[in-house]
């Protein structure tokens, strides 16, 4: 067990006396770093502020999912990561490519979704096979990072290898005709080399809405520990869909009333969301003498998504008193078809000196984005005109696409960025940081008819912090930082999008203040961390009233300001939590030139809440060793009430979902798993758009085994 807890390399030479008499010979220990991620709740480093840094020396608020946490609550989809972290909410919509948000600014359509620090692909539904742990980085962070990151970024940590032979096999077997079965295998293949091998095989009905996923990633490393090391990786995912789009609501007072049980599928069963990834990475970290180290990566990858769906909504005005199993549903098609190129490099630099008297910890480095795509985000074709009725879900009815070939607009994207950190320490307990990042972006956007635009933007990115560590268990911080959104991406660059007809409009801007403690407590058992914060996007993109088909101003404000919570680790040896919430009282749109109706309805408009913006949003997950065999979990996600974007009268009501667990170990290589989700199958409305609702998962029974050799 201790030898799996390793994962980076590090080299010591012990000497230990059995006896008064007897001394053991040296012994030379060559593993990897220490993560725990399969082990423990808690970790207290991370590589989200570049470099592999303590936890405590990051002056903002780091949420993490462990593996050992993703895997207790069978977090199998990386959505359901995201739901279970507090401050995340969802905006419904074109599926696969969510908006997400964090603090209430949105991720940028999962544009601030990383994978190894590296931008991830848009446009794939993700699965958490491969993912040793998920790292959620909240404020401003556009220095580390580029463009986007307004509040926050998400990076997903690979599996790697590692100097021990270790396998792991699960077989889940659930609700909704679930199969799922996944390998982990680890092999060392010489003395400073290894492969892992992870893959998955995903088969569930959901009641209609179905999913079949296949996952496969083999990485290979070798040089481990020593002056070069090099790693070759290769991530396949395939996930053949029926999305579950949405469901209607019906307004009661202006609250959300959900109008039948989450399960229920009201598509065709023609409907499809069909996605796919494919990259390779090469990856090379040369360790120079004086301890300091070069990580360079390439990768080179391919994301495609193709969604054919039926958006569900009543034919005719329905009431609560109307609503029956004979209200007749609509199914408007959606479709929509992306495909995206891209090719990354990043090198970072990290090493400490002595300079003037003081120690310095420099990270410095390059990244470079190149992406291609193309887009047909309306084609969905003519209406079906097949109907159905809430009493019958998933009636089988389904059209055959004749749509023919997609009108692609294309989409040209490079971005150069060049960041230096350093953090100094001016005495043993007081740390200044001060970091500043260059970006030079520039695409270009052509249309179906062959309109094309172009715009360039060079853009600055700051970030200072000071820390007071009066000791290791103890550290205490301020931070101020910066982002920024350009004009020219995927979704806003397009005919009619700000500016585009003179390409002059410059990049929203954004940026936080926190300020904020992190403890080891329990005997560096447990790592508690709490911040206040105040997250603004300064100058967003609002409509030119006078030329509203032509071009946006940056006239907006808004602002979100609360506190954080996080604790992660073991109150006792048999006693493990993870805690994280998120509270914001006090979020607003503080200046906007959009005009509120006359009804008092539709848009949100100064002096409104943000959409998708609670004030309370929390995640507990806790474990208890009842018995050397017997390890009980108990856990609760937390949403309090919100509004759609878009739509200022609408509210959705909090909800609170509880999950169960049960895990025993029946001998060294065998244990068994059951995990309840939704344990009181509450209805809720999960994700929210200004016309509709998608609705969290219904009550789950899932059995796992898992064989370890």
């Amino acid at each position: 067990m201790l030898a799996a807890s390793f994962s980076t390399v590090a080299q010591t030479t012990a000497r230990a006396p059995a006896s008064s008499d007897q001394v053991m010979p040296a012994v030379e220990v060559k593993g990897q770093r220490e993560t725990l991620s399969k082990e423990s709740f808690r970790t207290t480093t991370t590589g989200i502020g570049k470099g592999n840094q303590e936890l405590r020396d990051i002056p903002q608020s780091v949420t993490v999912m462990t593996e050992r946490l993703m895997d207790d609550r069978n977090l199998d989809d990386f959505r359901e990561v995201l739901r279970t972290t507090a401050g995340v909410t969802f905006q419904a919509g074109e599926t696969g490519e969510e908006d997400v948000r964090l603090r209430g600014f949105s991720l940028g359509q999962a544009g601030d979704i990383y994978s190894d620090g590296m931008r991830d692909g848009a446009l794939y539904e993700r699965d958490t096979f491969n993912n040793d742990r998920v790292e959620v980085l909240k404020g401003s962070a556009s220095m580390l990072f580029g463009k986007g990151s307004t509040g926050g970024v998400v990076n997903q940590v690979s599996k790697t290898p590692f100097l021990f032979n270790q396998n792991e096999v699960t077989y889940t077997l659930g609700s909704g005709d679930l199969h799922r079965l996944t390998g982990d295998f680890n092999i060392k293949t010489g003395e400073d080399a290894a492969l892992r091998l992870n893959a998955m095989v995903h088969d569930a009905n959901n009641w209609g809405a179905k999913q079949k996923k296949y996952g496969i990633a083999p990485t290979y490393s070798w040089g481990i520990g020593t002056r070069d090391e090099f790693t070759v990786g290769l991530f396949h995912l395939e996930i053949d869909g029926r999305p579950l789009y949405n469901h209607p609501w019906i307004l009661a007072n202006n609250r959300i009333v959900e109008t039948a049980p989450a399960k229920n599928y009201y598509g065709l069963a023609s409907d499809y969301l069909d996605t796919k990834a494919t990259y390779g990475t090469f990856a090379h970290v040369h360790r120079f003498d004086d301890g300091s180290q070069l990580n360079t990566r390439v990768r080179h990858g391919r994301y495609e998504r193709d969604l054919w769906a039926s958006a569900v909504g009543f034919n005719t005005p329905t009431t609560l008193a109307t609503l029956s199993d004979s209200t007749v549903l609509r199914r408007t098609p959606k479709g929509r078809i992306g495909i995206s190129d891209t090719t990354q490099v990043s090198s970072d630099y990290t090493g400490a000196f002595n300079w003037g008297g003081r120690q310095h910890q420099i990270v410095a480095g390059v990244d470079l984005y190149d992406e291609d795509a193309k887009r047909a985000n309306s084609f969905a074709g003519p209406n079906s005109g097949l109907l159905t009725t809430i009493g019958t879900p998933n009636d089988g009815d389904s059209r055959p696409d004749t749509r023919g070939a997609a009108p692609f607009n294309t989409f040209d994207a490079r971005n150069i960025g060049l960041y230096l950190q350093d953090m100094v320490s001016l005495t043993s307990t007081f740390k200044l940081l001060g970091g500043l990042r260059f970006d030079h972006f520039k695409a270009s956007y052509t249309d179906v008819a062959g309109v094309n635009f172009e715009r360039t933007d060079n853009l600055w990115s700051p970030r200072v912090g000071a820390l007071y560590q009066p000791n290791d268990t103890a550290s205490y911080y301020a931070s101020f930082g910066t982002s920024f959104n350009t004009s020219g991406d995927t979704y806003q660059f397009a005919v009619g999008a700000p500016n585009v007809r003179d390409a002059r409009t410059p990049a929203e801007k954004s940026r936080n203040l926190e300020i904020g403690g992190k403890w080891e407590l329990f005997e560096k058992r447990t790592s508690l961390g709490v911040a206040a914060f105040y997250s603004e996007k300064y100058n967003e993109r609002n409509t030119d009233p006078d030329t509203a088909s032509l071009q946006q101003l940056l006239s907006g404000k808004r602002h979100a300001a609360g506190m954080e919570f996080n604790v992660a680790g073991r109150i006792t040896p048999k006693w493990e939590v993870f805690f994280n919430h998120t509270w914001i009282p006090s979020a607003k749109i503080d200046e906007s030139n959009v005009v509120r109706n006359a009804a008092g309805t539709g848009a949100q408009v100064e002096g409104d809440r943000p959409g998708l913006t609670p004030k309370h949003s929390s995640s507990l997950w806790t474990t208890y060793r009842m018995l050397p065999e017997l390890r009980l979990g108990a856990g609760l996600t937390y949403r309090g009430k919100q509004n759609p974007e878009g739509n200022r009268i609408v509210v959705a009501d909090s909800f609170a979902v509880l999950d169960a667990m049960a895990e025993y170990t029946i001998n060294n290589t065998w244990s068994a798993k059951l995990n309840i989700t939704n344990l009181t199958d509450r209805l809720y409305a999960d994700s929210l758009y200004r016309g509709f609702y998608a609705p969290g998962a219904p009550r789950r029974v899932e059995l796992t085994l898992k064989a370890m050799f």
